[in-house]
């Protein structure tokens, strides 16, 4: 049994070793001076630990501007996401009107439905109504999303409709039953569905590349990926960039994680 159990961590180390180590090793390599990482074998550590590439994003590749517009624009998308989807998903659950399970249902069969169908005719709606090339405009494909609609109503199906009713009975309204019992609720699952909307809408590229034409509007994905056209023999400042793009969503889920896998486990089983 203990030779089982000694063989089981030896192999969950070694896939966590083959996953850690291009997060690891892209980080060495943006520390390296000029040129180190093109060398063969490639080095594991700096030969001499250096700043450069960090400052020239900064200081001449306009980083601090897209790492701006990326938190904006992943906040804003977290802060919509929520004030659309939570009340819908409790709606769902626990409100009774008429068409509610047939409209769920076609809903949730949406999500078959790959969204990069909808990219084409989403761009045209923008552009008629002169939103390319705003905010407003990459926000719009996070306002409401259907696996956060069902992961919501999945997990407010456990709120007892005794608690509701005692609630309505003692002459709460439903404003004030959404406010004082429903969203310390649901708090484990807003924290993951909040978790889940700002790491996608921070990691997409596809659709701001889309609607965002001007160069200022960028985000980090798709300004990193302008950059390597650029600079596509600097793989140190590559690199660096990644690392900009990358630590803050990781460091994110690192300091979440307990939320995030509660929200998870609860919804699952009292779903």
């Amino acid at each position: 049994m203990k030779i089982r159990a000694v063989l089981l961590n030896l192999a969950v180390a070694l896939i966590a070793l083959i996953v850690l180590f291009p997060l690891v090793w892209m980080a060495s390599v943006s520390f390296m001076p000029t040129g180190e990482a093109a060398t063969f074998p490639p080095p594991l550590v700096p030969s001499r630990w250096t700043l450069e590439h960090y400052q020239d994003l900064f200081l001449n590749q306009g980083m601090g501007r897209y790492l701006w517009n990326s938190f904006a624009l992943a906040t804003l998308a977290t802060l919509l996401a929520l004030s659309f989807t939570v009340p819908a998903g409790y709606a769902f659950a626990k409100l009774k009107f008429t068409g509610r399970e047939r409209l769920f249902q076609f809903l949730v069969a949406a999500l078959v439905v790959p969204a990069q169908i909808g990219t084409l005719p989403l761009f045209l709606m923008l552009k008629g109504m002169g939103l390319v090339n705003t905010y407003a405009g990459a926000l719009v494909p996070w306002l409401a999303s259907i696996f956060g609609l069902f992961l919501v109503r999945q997990y407010a199906l456990s709120i007892p409709d005794e608690m509701l009713e005692a609630a309505r009975i003692d002459g709460a309204g439903e404003g004030q039953i959404f406010r004082r019992i429903v969203l310390p609720t649901l708090q484990p699952i807003i924290v993951t569905l909040g978790l889940f909307v700002f790491l996608g809408s921070w990691n997409d590229f596809l659709w701001p590349l889309i609607i965002l034409t001007d160069q200022s509007n960028y985000t980090l994905p798709v300004a990193l990926a302008a950059l390597s056209r650029e600079h596509v023999q600097d793989v140190e400042l590559m690199m660096a960039g990644a690392v900009v793009t990358v630590a803050p969503v990781l460091i994110l889920f690192l300091a979440l994680q307990r939320y995030y896998i509660r929200g998870m486990l609860a919804g699952s089983v009292k779903g």
